[in-house]
């Protein structure tokens, strides 16, 4: 294998969901490393850190969909494509409810295309596919290990369920080098999906408002931060082959899960704003409860552990988001 320092030199690397939350980070850590990245980008949102950062400007942006597989055949072509990071999805669990043929035709459809083209092209030698927590479902008995049964049954988890289990499949059939991740909840600056609890719970500490939580507050997730899931999705890739991991997923996260209460209180209390109290609204649906993972696999295997405790990620978090609602708020002002 190339050594460490040099692996993503000229290494031409495909990015699905290149403009998303993960992708945006992900995207900027391989060009600083050398790589020739092109991305996948749906939409585009001049407020991403994507754009807002000027990342765009050192890649190749290919405007389209993953559902049109023959957009993704020409991409891993024309650009001889040797990794692929599948990233792209919909991944609000809100919306997959309200909306679930889209997201099933987004996460599912998006998938079997991209796992297609691979495996025709001649130049890819490994992809990283994300799954989730949420691909598990509902367990008795926590945390998650990778040898557990995938168990979904609310729509956005179904989807990811389905994504993984092609990979899964793919890789067993056609012996694709493909490999799979499971994170826990990723939260960082730069998500601008507001409702998902820390942008949101960001939002309304800046603005002096009391943060909302749509359940009850007692539900457990792993608060994974953004800079610790793009140091794991590398380090797979880098292992992928020295290691024979095809077909093999990965669990990554903190393995210290929180209450969401817990977790408000904390960036309550990181923004030195303790005058403010949750709301508990008790409105989710459509969630499973209690979700954390074991990453046994991942440091015995691959070597990995994150470097980041919920407290520094959070602190990180609330400097990017204060200073990124400084600017927009300006902006307006004039």
């Amino acid at each position: 294998m190339d050594n460490k320092s040099n692996f993503w030199t000229e290494q031409n690397v495909l990015v699905t969901g290149a403009s998303g939350f993960l992708g945006s980070y992900l995207t900027e850590r391989l060009v600083k490393s050398g790589a020739n990245v092109v991305g996948i980008v749906r939409d585009n949102v001049p407020k991403s850190k994507l754009f807002e950062e000027s990342i765009y400007t050192k890649m190749i942006s290919v405007r389209g969909d993953v559902r049109d597989y023959f957009l993704i055949e020409r991409v891993l072509n024309e650009y001889e494509i040797e990794t692929v990071f599948h990233l792209a999805a919909q991944t609000i669990v809100q919306v997959a409810n309200r909306s679930p043929i889209s997201t099933f035709e987004t996460n599912m459809k998006g998938t079997w295309n991209v796992l297609e083209a691979t495996r025709k092209s001649e130049t890819v030698k490994r992809m990283v596919a994300a799954s989730t927590d949420k691909a598990y479902g509902e367990k008795k008995h926590l945390p998650y290990f990778e040898t557990d049964a995938l168990n979904a049954t609310h729509p956005y988890d179904l989807s990811k369920a389905a994504t993984d289990l092609l990979c899964q499949g793919y890789a067993a059939t056609y012996k694709l080098p493909v490999g799979i991740t499971r994170c826990g909840n990723l939260y960082g600056g730069g998500d601008l999906n507001f409702n998902r609890i820390v942008p949101q719970t960001m939002r309304h500490l800046h603005s002096n408002e009391n943060p909302i939580i749509r359940s009850d507050g007692t539900f457990l997730r792993d608060y994974f931060y953004v800079d610790d899931a793009v140091d794991a999705y590398i380090v797979f890739a880098e292992k992928f082959l020295e290691k024979k991991l095809e077909g093999e997923a990965f669990n990554f996260g903190t393995e210290n899960p929180i209450s969401v209460i817990s977790l408000v209180n904390k960036m309550i209390k990181i923004a030195g704003k303790e005058h403010l109290k949750p709301i508990i609204s008790n409105t989710a649906t459509g969630e499973i409860k209690d979700q954390y993972l074991s990453t046994k696999k991942a440091r015995d295997i691959l070597n990995w552990k994150p470097k980041h405790t919920l407290d520094e990620g959070l602190r990180k978090t609330y400097l990017w988001y204060e200073k990124w609602f400084q600017k927009y708020q300006n902006h307006q002002a004039k």
